[in-house]
């Protein structure tokens, strides 16, 4: 079987790309590589300074632009800072297993900012988009459970591993609902997901906990490069794939290796919820997508 690669990304030019997340790990590979196969690259970074200094160090058309998405007025801001056609707009930026938080407009922090900001995003953009919208989900979605009268927890004992997998199952059922509504309208523009497996980010370091420690060792003993954990996510955004499908590393247990579409959770395929979701989504974020 061929080992899909980034040398087997198309040529890229004339294309434009935006990229959440971009200034370090995943997001910051998936940036690189776009960029070197010639398309222009927007990096959409909460931290521009850090933004900054990671484009510094990639070669190619590639501009940094300030994003926070735990901060609808600042998603607002950056979409209408985007004049020109996308091509593929890679929902990447993500926080994992932080403290009970909230975001600037009171969600809790891992679904506001997972979902919620990159679904408020999308809807903004997507008169724009000419290709795909690609978001990244997580392998822990499969733990994940959907709690629409809960998603803020705000009912519920927190629990930082379970925000988690609720924020990454609402990713992927979040893409598996776009992909259901472009169909429905005729659109040829595709919603794909990825997954990167067990790769080693700084992703990992932000529980403000033993666990930091403990995920820092996995990540030199265990974990893939962040350079394999972006294949999945460039596989989903350029390679010849459905709409509606899962890219994920093909190796042991679904997490190393080169990527290939997998499968994924019997909840992320429930249309109902999906559904429900995208109309609780549109609710709290006041973001309605306008479709054709």
């Amino acid at each position: 079987m061929v080992k899909w690669t980034a040398t087997d990304i198309p040529d890229q030019s004339g294309r434009t790309a935006i990229v959440t997340g971009a200034n370090s790990g995943i997001g910051l590979v998936t940036a690189r590589e776009l960029a070197r196969a010639g398309a222009r690259v927007i990096m959409a970074c909460r931290d521009v300074s850090k933004g900054t200094s990671a484009a510094a160090a990639l070669t190619g058309d590639v501009e940094v632009r300030a994003l926070d998405l735990a901060d609808l007025s600042s998603v607002q801001t950056f979409a209408d800072s985007v004049t020109d056609d996308v091509d593929l707009l890679i929902n990447n930026a993500g926080v994992m297993a932080t403290p009970h938080r909230r975001t600037k407009d009171g969600f809790e922090l891992q679904f506001g900012t997972n979902h919620l900001g990159h679904f408020a995003l999308t809807g903004l953009l997507l008169p724009q988009v000419r290709d795909r919208v690609v978001t990244v989900s997580s392998a822990v979605h499969w733990m994940g459970r959907i709690k629409l009268d809960d998603l803020n927890w705000e009912r519920r004992r927190y629990s930082r591993w379970n925000a988690y997998a609720q924020s990454k199952l609402a990713n992927l059922m979040f893409s598996y609902e776009l992909s259901r509504r472009l169909s429905s309208a005729g659109s040829q523009v595709r919603a794909t997901a990825a997954h990167p497996g067990y790769a080693s980010t700084n992703l990992q370091s932000h529980t403000e906990s033993l666990q930091d420690a403990v995920m820092a060792l996995g990540n030199r003993i265990v974990a893939q490069s962040a350079d394999m954990g972006a294949l999945p996510t460039l596989h989903a955004a350029v390679a010849e794939v459905p709409s509606g499908s899962f890219s994920g590393p093909g190796g042991l247990f679904g997490q190393h290796g080169h990527p290939k579409v997998v499968g994924s959770s019997r909840a992320s395929r429930d249309v109902e919820t999906a559904r429900r979701l995208w109309e609780r989504s549109a609710s709290l974020t006041g973001v309605e997508y306008k479709f054709g």
